[in-house]
């Protein structure tokens, strides 16, 4: 099944030549592929991926009907096809699918059902900003190993649904110890000291960000929606030093939810905990100002509950 869902993507580059795989990688349950347009085409790149996406449910309801035990189901995959190496597409055995297929969900009688495989429509992410390119091949690189080590350490990857903090609801991904802490503190960056550095006055807003990190060099737990350059660039010391922090998602998760590279091997070792009060929103691509004021507010109230608890 894994071949042949890689061969339609090949099968897409022969009736687009305009399009170009840079890299690809095979997963137990998804296929992340980096896909270059190398002139204008008639068709949108997101025509063009519907209709990959058609193909492979259409792969998979022949895939489900060949492990069909009804006698009469035919079988459409060989043995061989199904294993777990990718080889070029030439080599790859086709997948022969009855037309009757095409149509949808149809049945072959009361024991052979055709079912769909696939059930979540493609995410496509478009590239438009310096280094973006060699971040998300070498993330696509570096996906199996990324699996290994959640199924190494399933507890701090293991999406936990409807954690009371203070009067909220959260779902969360990390470390769940880090909710048991001496001491919190915010890291929040005001938008008039950032003003004041864009005018040449910085000692403010270099001060604020130096004392958030000493704070967590002396063991206390920095939480924050980090949505700044300049909370990112706190996050990213805490990060580079080990210290443990909270972080707020402006986004639930998926099931098969993964840390971005710049967190997951700080969620490996049980640095972090990243705590969504929202649900997973598939269509949801940027935050709102809406959503940092909400974030923001919720890590005040998180660090003045637990730490009026711990008092």
């Amino acid at each position: 099944m894994g071949n042949a869902v890689v061969d339609e993507l090949y099968v897409m580059c022969r009736h687009y030549p305009a399009i170009r795989i840079l890299q690809f990688c095979l997963m137990p349950d998804h296929l992340h592929a980096v896909i270059r347009v190398t002139k204008v085409m008639d068709t949108s790149i997101r025509s063009v991926l519907r209709g990959y996406w058609q193909g492979v449910k259409k792969l998979g309801r022949a895939y489900t009907l060949s492990l069909s035990p009804s006698p009469a189901a035919p079988s459409l995959v060989p043995p061989s096809s199904l294993s777990s190496s990718l080889v070029p597409p030439q080599s790859v055995p086709s997948l022969s699918v009855p037309p009757e297929f095409n149509s949808g969900a149809t049945s072959q009688g009361s024991n052979g059902w055709a079912f769909p495989v696939f059930t979540e429509r493609p995410f496509i992410r478009p590239l438009s900003r310096r280094g973006q390119l060699e971040t998300m091949m070498n993330y696509v690189r570096m996906n199996p190993q990324r699996l290994a080590t959640k199924r190494l350490m399933p507890g701090f990857f293991r999406v936990q649904k409807a954690i009371n903090i203070a009067g909220h609801s959260f779902d969360a991904v990390g470390n769940v110890a880090l909710l048991h802490a001496q001491h919190y503190d915010v890291v929040h960056v005001r938008s008039l000291w950032v003003k004041a550095a864009e005018h040449g006055d910085n000692q403010t807003l270099r001060d604020y960000m130096n004392s958030r990190v000493l704070k967590a060099r002396q063991g206390v737990v920095m939480v924050s929606p980090f949505i700044s350059q300049q909370e990112k660039q706190v996050m990213q010391v805490l990060i580079n030093e080990q210290h443990p922090f909270i972080l707020l998602a402006d986004n639930g998760f998926r099931d098969y939810y993964k840390p971005s590279a710049a967190l997951f091997d700080a969620c490996a070792s049980g640095k972090v905990l990243i705590l969504s009060p929202w649900p997973y929103d598939a269509n949801k691509r940027h935050i709102s100002r809406a959503d940092c004021v909400s974030l923001n507010n919720l890590a005040e109230e998180f660090c003045q509950a637990m730490d009026s608890t711990r008092d």
